[in-house]
């Protein structure tokens, strides 16, 4: 899929979205190392055009769901980084009041129906809420993402299956990183070209430059029009790469420095938009300076709500637990 064309506005708004999810999950990472966010912990850095651009696709009423690598979803679906830091921080403020945690925070409001630590697990959540779309008559989307290394789970396949039997509108996206875990595609997987692990449930696929924030927008307009028509689903591979181990506990020693540094050198989702910002006489460096300390402040202003919340009362652990049900 080539890229479009963005105008000024449309790379500005592109350019903010996706240095809020870095400065963000830079500073995450830097509260996990000084203790305040414990468990698991994984960053979104360097994905950042994947749902940045595909969220520009997306209207009210689509929903979102995802899998571990989830806080950069979050921040582009428009939930508050107050919110989302201080669930990270396990406090009363967070999105789950302090007992989901990095993997497991969600916003009906905002239509992200979360994280999810099982691996795959997002998949048939996600064909679930395409159901609720059909069932109802709507021309909602659902956005259903997952990584290469998820690629290789049963549920998936089963899900494949019941989507394309049920004409289900919901856009498959695998964030091929490269690194299931700690382990190359190419030595894990049979076959890599992940856009086409649908051809024998007949559900189309394209691979995509996941670092371009300009093509992953053109292929998600494609496929959201495809899905709003009735056609069924469809699988985007955004071929893209994370900069961080696979969570902070991982080292990544399985790739070597000079590959990290040539993508962010030659590829950077963020540096290429502030490129073409500059470029065209759109935006100066000094405003493009402002545009990343106004950032900052609202990451710091985050993270300085997450480390003072109060935790969540103990009586909180018997709290959702069970739904109540009234007769109808």
């Amino acid at each position: 899929m080539n890229a479009m064309q963005f105008t000024d506005e449309q790379e500005l708004v592109a350019y903010k979205e996706m240095l809020l999810i870095r400065r963000f999950e830079e500073k995450a990472g830097q509260l996990y190392g000084m203790g305040f966010i414990g468990g698991f912990c994984h960053l979104y850095i360097g994905q950042e055009a994947v749902v940045v651009g595909l969220q520009m696709c997306a209207k009210d009423g689509d929903q979102v769901i995802t899998t571990y690598r989830d806080h950069g979803h979050m921040l582009a679906c428009g939930m508050d980084p107050k919110g989302v830091m201080a669930e990270l921080t396990g406090r009363q403020g967070g999105y789950s009041r302090g007992k989901g945690g990095s993997m497991h925070m969600f916003s009906k409001e905002k239509g992200f129906y979360g994280g999810h630590g099982i691996v795959g697990a997002s998949v048939p959540l996600g064909g679930g809420l395409a159901f609720v779309n059909t069932y109802r008559g709507n021309d909602n989307v659902c956005f259903c993402y997952f990584g290469d290394g998820a690629a290789n789970q049963g549920q998936v396949y089963e899900t494949f299956n019941m989507a394309k039997l049920w004409n289900l509108p919901i856009v498959f996206v695998i964030e091929n990183n490269k690194y299931a875990m700690g382990t190359s595609t190419e030595r894990a997987a049979a076959t890599t070209d992940f856009s086409q692990r649908g051809a024998s449930f007949d559900i189309p696929g394209e691979q995509v430059n996941g670092m371009d924030v300009r093509a992953v927008k053109a292929a998600g307009e494609k496929v959201v029009e495809h899905l709003r028509a009735g056609n069924g689903p469809f699988i985007l591979e955004m071929k893209t790469y994370r900069y961080r181990g696979h969570s902070m506990s991982d080292p990544a020693k399985y790739r070597t420095r000079e590959e990290v540094d040539k993508v962010r050198s030659e590829q950077d989702p963020i540096e290429q938009v502030r490129a073409r910002l500059l470029a065209s006489g759109r935006n100066s460096e000094d405003e493009l300076k402002t545009v990343d300390r106004d950032i900052r402040a609202i990451v710091n202003e985050a993270a300085e709500f997450a480390q003072n919340d109060p935790e969540p009362d103990p009586s909180e652990v018997w709290t959702d637990v069970l739904v109540p049900v009234t007769a109808a």
